[in-house]
């Protein structure tokens, strides 16, 4: 990771020590900014008392949290650092006496602005991972579990972003022509359903409310595998594609039970297992937490085989950045 995002990390980090002891971590943002927060919410669920809390930055806003104030840490995100939504829901935090900490690609945009601190990260091909937003991310997380906790445990976790590009790498090469295979297959698809829940929660929403909804245009749907069987497998039938991200870790019971279903109902199951992933730098009780950063991989992958498959630029919209709404 680049020294001056390690160094942003750093004082962001040691500034929690001013307001505790905390009484609750919210993440605040909108969309695909939202979605990659969500791990951060689900390691610290795992591994602290301090309760941590995600929701969209307007409803953060309008939930006014009773327990909002002077003890509370605000993680904030917008990769253009102009959401407007996001910047009103730091400022809101703010007024209420919290500490924010944003994280944005601008230097010196609203955001940056409107928090306490501000974590960069860099974007675009040939970034190396552990500078991508989800590095920053990771940085930040376990580097607040060891202020928080005292436990060096937390080192092992930071130690993992120095090998993440090497097996991010190896994962895009592992699922190359897989995912080409597949989005050749699913090209003319009206639907995409996508399936996942625990730490893939928030990557398996993104891809299909960003990746497929937003840049693909193709109507699909998120589905938490805990929720699968309460409704949403009615819609289950022998020509209805499903991309199911089956993860690694405490969630891996209730994934491989939709993927055991949808496969004797449905001709067109694709799934992204975690546990083939090669994660052999990354410490036993890291791996969970690392492998929905793989996950991403893969569905970016599958986004720029759509866009390929489908002659349909990623970079197309109907309504945003033409429409005030």
């Amino acid at each position: 990771m680049k020294k001056e995002y390690q160094q942003e990390i750093k004082q962001a980090v040691a500034a929690t020590k001013k307001i505790m002891p905390i009484n609750h971590v919210y993440f605040a943002a909108c969309g695909g900014s939202l979605a990659f927060m969500q791990p951060a919410e689900y390691i610290l669920g795992r591994e602290c008392d301090v309760p941590a809390t995600i929701l969209p930055a307007r409803e953060f806003i309008s939930r006014d949290p009773h327990d909002l104030g002077k003890h509370s840490l605000v993680v904030t995100c917008s990769h253009s650092g102009s959401t407007p939504e996001t910047v009103e829901a730091t400022k809101f935090a703010k007024q209420k006496g919290a500490m924010t900490v944003a994280i944005t690609f601008t230097a010196d945009s609203a955001l940056e602005k409107a928090a306490d601190y501000t974590l960069h990260y860099s974007w675009g091909k040939g970034t190396d991972a552990a500078d991508l937003n989800t590095g920053v991310l990771y940085g930040f997380t376990f580097g607040f579990l060891k202020e928080l906790t005292g436990d060096a445990k937390y080192d092992q976790g930071l130690k993992g972003l120095d090998d993440l590009e090497t097996i991010a790498a190896r994962t895009r090469k592992q699922y190359k022509s897989i995912t080409d295979q597949w989005t050749s297959e699913l090209k003319r698809e009206k639907l995409i359903y996508a399936v996942g829940s625990g730490i893939n929660a928030g990557e398996t929403y993104s891809f299909s409310a960003c990746w497929l909804q937003e840049m693909q245009w193709i109507n699909s749907s998120y589905i938490n595998s805990a929720e699968y069987f309460h409704g949403p497998f009615e819609v289950t039938d022998y020509d209805v594609p499903f991309i199911i991200c089956e993860g690694m870790g405490v969630s891996r019971e209730m994934d491989q039970r939709v993927v055991d279903f949808a496969k004797q109902h449905s001709q067109k199951v694709y799934v992204i297992d975690n546990a083939d992933f090669d994660m052999h730098e990354i410490a036993e009780d890291f791996r969970d937490y690392y492998s929905q950063i793989l996950s991403g991989v893969v569905y970016r992958q599958l986004a720029e085989g759509f866009e390929y498959h489908r002659g349909h630029s990623l970079e197309a919209r109907r309504y945003m950045w033409h429409l005030d709404y």
